[in-house]
């Protein structure tokens, strides 16, 4: 959207004004004050009442530097809660900016509505549909502490989340997380990354995953292992995979312009197929762009397929209804119920690597290659990172791969 702003803006200015927050050297001077305060209200005691207790002045000193401090960290909160809504209105005035001078170029254009008003609805659309998630973000109220007990699923592998970035410095607690992916959320810091999946043993791209990682303000990448049980927690998921799916259309409009016989592969979670605000702009959209619908393959996990219930799966028929297709992964039980997935239009399995290649699995993934061959659908091994392992791979048979031997993860640039 940055880029779309740019174009859309010459000679156009914004008012970008922002209100400095508190200097280092203001919070020292704070705590230089109320240090001081205590100090001088003990010292004071101790003059006044010399037959007291001197532990008892020196604790009343103390209990005045302690309210000191609350009231600077209560200032220091309010300073950025301020902050942060003032970034959030000016994000809203550009989105809103962007809208009124598409509708002026597109209206002074004498051929607008024979060759661009297709283009023109399409992005508008998409403005909308920002416009809808800022407002969102608005409305929440200020985080409340994550719980520090709270179950982590487990880290995935690297082929599957992590870019070749190097790992953070210092470790983040939850809070410091939080804080961060709610601040990259107000300030488009939501990156997208694509890994190839390729067809076997020819190698060629035919479809591209999409990942979503965390950018903190100083440029640091927080990983999907890190931040999404956090992000679900505080109800931020659905946003996090709103943002995504607006962004991956924008690709797949992209490889129509260029031609380019691709599809994208999209993570969506349970929340966000529950947000029907969300999901009603999102297939509105969707049915105005239709020739972009069989390009788009959602990406459900095993165990949220099996803990969705009618509400998950009748909204999954909806979308199957619509031409949408999907893909089943971070299978961990090779007992599939390939019946249920075929009347709810899954045409994707993804299986790990180790799951593929372990002995004691060979009988049942013969059996389930053989099914969904008969019944048409794909199965792609992921997570390959060397050669040798591509070749027992291969051994078995399988059509599509996906991991590090083919491709990392890339930073996608954000569509013009």
């Amino acid at each position: 959207m940055k880029a779309l702003t740019a174009d859309f803006r010459p000679g156009t200015t914004v008012s970008t004004t922002v209100v400095p927050a508190m200097t280092l050297l203001t919070h020292l001077v704070y705590a230089l004050a109320y240090l001081i305060a205590g100090i001088s209200a003990g010292a004071a005691l101790w003059a006044l009442r010399p037959e007291a207790d001197p532990l008892l002045a020196w604790m009343a000193g103390a209990l005045v530097v302690l309210a000191g401090a609350l009231v600077h960290d209560v200032v220091t909160r309010l300073e950025r809660e301020r902050k942060a809504a003032r970034r959030l209105a000016r994000l809203n005035d550009r989105v809103e900016e962007l809208a009124h001078l598409l509708e002026q170029r597109f209206a002074a254009e004498p051929g607008a509505q024979s060759d661009g008003g297709g283009r023109y609805d399409a992005v508008m659309q998409e403005v909308r549909l920002l416009q809808s998630l800022v407002a969102r973000l608005t409305e929440r109220r200020a985080p409340r502490p994550p719980a520090a007990s709270a179950e982590r699923r487990p880290a995935p592998a690297p082929s599957a989340t992590a870019p070749s970035a190097a790992a953070p410095s210092a470790p983040m607690d939850d809070a410091a997380v939080l804080e961060a992916v709610r601040d990259a959320l107000k300030a488009d810091r939501i990156d997208v990354y694509l890994q190839p999946i390729v067809s076997l043993p020819q190698r060629k791209h035919r479809f591209y995953e999409v990942f979503s990682r965390v950018r903190a303000a100083d440029g640091q990448q927080i990983m999907p292992d890190r931040y999404l049980d956090i992000a679900e927690r505080e109800g931020l998921i659905a946003t996090i995979d709103n943002l995504q799916l607006v962004r991956c259309v924008q690709l797949i409009r992209e490889t129509e312009r260029r031609q380019h016989a691709i599809g994208f592969f999209a993570n969506i979670s349970a929340a966000t197929l529950a947000d029907a605000e969300f999901m009603r702009q999102f297939l509105n959209m969707m049915a105005q762009n239709h020739a972009l619908v069989p390009k788009l393959v959602f990406e459900l996990s095993q165990h949220a397929l099996s803990a969705g219930g009618a509400v998950t799966m009748g909204i999954l028929s909806q979308l199957a209804r619509l031409g949408f297709r999907f893909s089943m992964d971070q299978v961990t039980d090779l007992a599939i119920d390939v019946d249920r997935l075929l009347r709810h239009e899954f045409r994707c399995i993804k299986l790990d690597r180790a799951l593929v290649l372990d002995p004691a699995n060979a009988e049942r993934i013969r059996e389930l290659r053989r099914r969904c061959a008969a019944d048409g659908i794909d199965l792609i091994v992921e997570k390959i990172e060397t050669e040798n392992q591509l070749v027992e791979v291969l051994d078995t048979g399988f059509d599509f791969g996906q991991g590090y031997l083919f491709g990392e993860p890339r930073l996608s640039r954000k569509p013009e």
